[in-house]
């Protein structure tokens, strides 16, 4: 088993003029007025019909790695002047035992008093659909990205994993877990489809199921029916279903703080006023997504769009969601998180994303690195939708910003409450900031102390895919996916970042080798991705 298999475990009311006009330039992505990033799906044709060749599992040797302080996360605990050791891509000793291996192709490595954590992962991103997956993946595995939750996929992706085709290797993180098609007005209309939908994903061996628009009688069926073939299943909260009910049902995973007004309406102390005056019907009728045209037309109309939903928002559903966040109640907010501690309903912030959005025109993305590794395209998209935000009114972007500090404030109580969190950062490389090292310390200004934000990104993604003993630490019989770092992460956020060294299924990288690769990819324009067609983005492209 090489790691990278399938793995299973696991305003008044908003007038109908506002909502067309929604619908005419974001298609479906009305349904988060802003929190709505589509569903991560260009469907996914870079994996074309043609026959993608197989990719083989990395060669993994032996190492000892001599003279580090080992930080379990789970409880912060270090062993000081340890070594480790790696054979096959698993860690087989840790402590005087490790320290004793020697033996022909032993390579040993000096720690050098660095410390050794388990390697981070990142639970929500679409780096597959990346237009140049390979720039983004070893992107992510120099920052200490050693495995990753893909969060869209297909039937054909599903069994290109299962064959060894996935561009997955050496220099990209472990893929941990992928959905099937994710579920929508077009694969999920009814009851009955949303049933089918979920009977097909689980025969194509998908991981969980992925929801992000329905309306609330097909979401409580979905939630039913993955459960009843023993699937997780995660994703945006749509409009009409509130987020305790969701949790009582046994939603399981909540993604980017719920992607949609009912989250900052729930924790509003005019909720009722405010769930009188928003639409949450779907943005056409149910029948209509079944048609066969429907879901192209929408890709047609939206793939710029999407790269930032607020920067299109009408003026009412703007004011709705300013409103919301502008009366927030926070023992209304205690007790939402209370319910989802209580239910163990998962969050994945995603900050980033939420920050990139509603702080678009902020200085610092002109300063971003991914920016400059963006290809012109893409580059210059992103510049006519950053002069669309730009020119909203000010007392919108205004009201924006408020809604980003409660995106922050509400992660803290979240933690504070005992909800279980996870680190991610969406996307697929269209937009600059959002790197899992900015997800670090955003939620550092959240409140949430170093050594949690460690636990976000390793013991926890294990505890939640079920398995403790295989990733999330080091100790024998865990993958051999690890870091090394400069300085001591659990005193200082800032210090997540100190990577020197990547251990990605027992092969070791010095993050120099990592940075002089993406400078190699970004030179070249990247053979690989330039081999792997990728269709335009679909009304779903990126959450």
């Amino acid at each position: 088993m090489t790691g990278d298999e399938p793995h299973v475990d696991e305003p008044s009311a908003a007038p109908q003029r506002s909502r067309r006009q929604v619908l005419k330039v974001a298609g479906v992505s009305a349904l988060g007025a802003g929190f709505a990033f589509a569903a991560g799906m260009p469907l996914l044709r870079m994996l074309t019909a043609e026959t993608t060749p197989r990719v083989p599992p990395p060669a993994a040797g032996s190492m000892r790695i001599d003279h580090v302080t080992v930080i379990d996360p789970r409880d912060g605990s270090r062993r000081e002047d340890t070594s480790i050791l790696v054979r096959d891509g698993r860690i087989t000793a840790v402590g005087p035992q490790a320290a004793s291996a020697t033996g022909t192709g032993v390579r040993v490595i000096d720690g050098a008093g660095r410390y050794a954590v388990p390697g981070y992962n990142n639970m929500h991103t679409h780096a597959l659909q990346a237009a140049d997956p390979t720039l983004m993946m070893i992107t992510m595995l120099a920052e200490g990205v050693t495995g990753m939750r893909q969060m869209a996929g297909t039937a054909r992706m599903l069994a290109d994993r299962a064959e060894q085709r996935l561009p997955l290797g050496t220099f990209t993180p472990r893929l941990l877990a992928m959905p099937g098609e994710i579920l929508t007005p077009f694969s999920a209309a009814s009851v009955d489809d949303v049933r089918r939908a979920i009977d097909d994903q689980y025969e194509a061996g998908a991981d969980f199921v992925k929801m992000v628009l329905t309306s609330p009688e097909v979401f409580f069926a979905a939630v039913e029916h993955a459960h009843r073939r023993g699937l997780r299943i995660v994703g945006h909260l749509p409009e009409g279903v509130s987020p305790s009910d969701a949790a009582a049902a046994g939603y399981d995973g909540i993604e980017h703080l719920g992607a949609s007004r009912g989250m900052w309406i729930e924790i509003s102390s005019r909720r009722d006023d405010l769930r009188a005056r928003d639409d949450t019907s779907l943005p056409f009728p149910a029948w209509v997504g079944g048609l066969p045209f429907v879901e192209d037309a929408m890709t047609a109309r939206t793939a710029t769009t999407l790269i930032n939903p607020a920067a299109f928002n009408s003026p009412a559903v703007a004011a709705l969601l300013t409103d919301a966040v502008d009366s927030f109640d926070e023992a209304r907010a205690h007790s939402v998180a209370a319910t989802f501690a209580r239910h163990g309903t998962w969050h994945t912030p995603t900050l980033v994303r939420l920050r990139t959005q509603y702080l678009m025109d902020d200085p610092a993305y002109r300063d971003d690195a991914w920016l400059g590794r963006m290809d012109a395209g893409s580059r210059d998209e992103y510049a006519d939708v950053l002069a669309t935000f730009a020119a909203l009114p000010a007392a919108t972007r205004d009201g924006y910003r408020r809604v980003y500090a409660m995106a922050k404030r509400f992660t803290g109580i979240l933690h504070e409450e005992g909800v279980p969190m996870m680190a991610a950062t969406d996307g697929q490389g269209k937009v600059p900031g959002q790197s899992l090292q900015q997800e670090f310390r955003e939620l550092g200004a959240a409140g949430i102390a170093p050594l949690d934000i460690l636990r976000m990104a390793t013991s926890a993604p294990a505890s939640f895919l079920g398995r403790p003993a295989t990733m999330g630490v080091i100790s024998p019989g865990a993958d051999a996916d690890l870091l090394l770092l400069g300085s001591d992460p659990t005193t200082d956020v800032a210090n997540l970042g100190s990577v020197t060294a990547v251990v990605r299924g027992g092969q070791h990288l010095a993050v120099e080798e990592l940075h002089a690769r993406i400078e190699q990819v970004v030179s070249s324009g990247s053979a690989q991705g330039a081999e792997r067609p990728v269709a335009a983005p679909s009304v779903y492209d990126c959450c």
